[in-house]
């Protein structure tokens, strides 16, 4: 009889115990570490990027894809052919450009870092970097939702907005003028067993 009510009670505290481990877990955890836990939880695939690019693409087929955007003139190759060239002209408060290109893990784009710049960089009082930043910031608000602050130990302010697997970054880079914009995929940068922390 003991034994049985021994049973009893460890069936009754248990569910209040997974409920108090799990708790103190998620208290250890950051704003932004509970975003990622809760978004690949989730089993979402975000592999949109921009300009009909994707996570997964090929080598091959970014080439081909970037060729035909080439094409119609809606692209060309970036300064010293080491990004490609986007020209912005309504999207910012100025014109300017973005310049990108990804980087592959087994000849699959997993990230793709982004830089944006204003035309009238150093010239104009207007083009400052705290404007470009915001226009950037806002661009992607438009472009994917809204951005959550998070304090980097190296880039300082930094604002994330995480969707299934696609994480998105901006911040500003001072020394040259520039805002850049980081998207990664979560699944790979997990699957390397790297901790996804604010450090990341």
């Amino acid at each position: 009889m003991k034994i049985i009510q021994r049973t009893y009670s460890m069936n009754y505290f248990w569910p209040i115990i997974s409920v108090f481990t799990l708790t103190m877990t998620l208290s250890c955890q950051s704003e932004y570490e509970r975003m990622v836990a809760t978004e690949m939880a989730s089993g979402e695939q975000q592999d949109s990027l921009f300009l009909g690019i994707q996570f997964g693409m090929s080598s091959k087929e970014f080439y081909a894809h970037c060729w035909e955007l080439n094409k119609k003139q809606l692209i060309k190759e970036g300064p010293q052919n080491m990004t490609v060239e986007y020209k912005l002209e309504d999207e910012l408060r100025q014109e300017g450009h973005m310049y990108f290109y990804p980087d592959f893990k087994d000849d699959k784009i997993h990230e793709m870092p982004v830089t944006f710049s204003y035309d009238a960089f150093p010239w104009s009082n207007e083009a400052s970097l705290d404007t470009l930043h915001q226009d950037v910031v806002q661009l992607m608000e438009d472009w994917y939702g809204e951005l959550t602050e998070i304090l980097h130990p190296e880039k300082g302010s930094v604002l994330v907005r995480v969707d299934g697997n696609r994480r998105i970054r901006v911040f500003r880079d001072p020394r040259a003028n520039k805002v850049k914009v980081v998207f990664t995929d979560l699944n790979v940068l997990l699957n390397e067993d790297t901790s996804v922390s604010e450090e990341t």
